[in-house]
């Protein structure tokens, strides 16, 4: 069997892509391994500076397979302990198995940019609504399909989707799971752009901000995180206190001289 997740890193962009073409890269339980594996793995990475997400094929993700979830049950498997596999919760952390295939892109330290063309359907929806940033190609189709089969997004969707669209817009896409275009995800905000070549402008993007100072990205991506999820008080110390652990550093310093010699900076990994 191939690997469900296939990545390549250059110049500190790590191109990560959902590999089962076949299956329109339909989530099964390798696939969902392998990518809580590539999440936990690059974010350990220091090197790294930003990292795309996409799919290869025809799709993005056509969400869970339930097929294969089905088959191992009929290979002396049982549904409820796949189901149990699925939601085992680690001590300390307070999102399940499931939840964090996608959420570990939320959690990265490093911007994560999400190149969607073809369907992400699902558990493809929720694993793109983790990326920080979202190219869609203008034909894609998009749907929080979990009401077809009688349930509720549960991989972190619920949390991720909140955060971009309006709760009356998040309602409506969760009751009917009706599909969205390309476009349409731009003017509901579940799309930054739309794109006739997705993973070419999110990797184009993702070196945009590889050039810019590790540092302070990774800094600007944690201050963001928490805005909304804090109170005002603890949004302004936080502010102030990654601002004072950036002012002087050796990053910083560089991004100064560089910009004022107008020479390409030389930036450091950071601790």
């Amino acid at each position: 069997m191939a690997e469900r997740v296939s990545v390549s890193i250059k110049d500190g962009v790590a191109d990560v892509r959902l590999n089962r073409p076949e299956k329109m890269n339909a989530l099964d339980q390798a696939m969902l391994e392998g990518l809580l594996r590539t999440g936990v793995e690059l974010a350990s990475d220091r090197s790294l500076r930003a990292i795309v997400l996409s799919g290869e094929g025809r799709a993005f993700s056509a969400g869970l397979d339930f097929a294969s979830f089905a088959a191992m049950a009929g290979e002396g498997g049982d549904v409820e302990m796949s189901a149990s596999t699925l939601l085992r919760r680690e001590q300390d952390n307070p999102a399940n198995r499931a939840q964090r295939v996608a959420f570990v892109w939320t959690e990265a330290p490093v911007p994560v940019i999400a190149a969607i063309h073809g369907v992400a359907f699902g558990g493809g929806f929720q694993i793109a609504m983790g990326a920080d940033i979202r190219y869609v190609a203008p034909d894609a189709r998009l749907s929080v399909m979990e009401i077809k089969w009688g349930l509720i997004p549960d991989m972190t969707g619920s949390q991720t989707l909140r955060r971009l669209v309006r709760l009356d817009v998040a309602k409506e896409l969760t009751f009917t799971g009706r599909t969205v275009s390309g476009r349409e995800a731009l003017e509901l905000g579940l799309a930054t752009h739309v794109s006739e070549t997705p993973r070419e402008d999110a990797l184009a993007l993702a070196r945009e901000i590889a050039s810019k100072s590790p540092d302070a990205i990774r800094a600007a991506k944690r201050l963001l995180n928490a805005a909304g999820l804090v109170s005002l008080e603890e949004g302004l110390r936080l502010e102030e206190k990654l601002q004072m652990e950036l002012i002087g550093t050796p990053n910083q310093v560089e991004a100064v001289r560089a910009n004022l010699e107008k020479r390409e900076p030389k930036f450091r990994d950071p601790d």
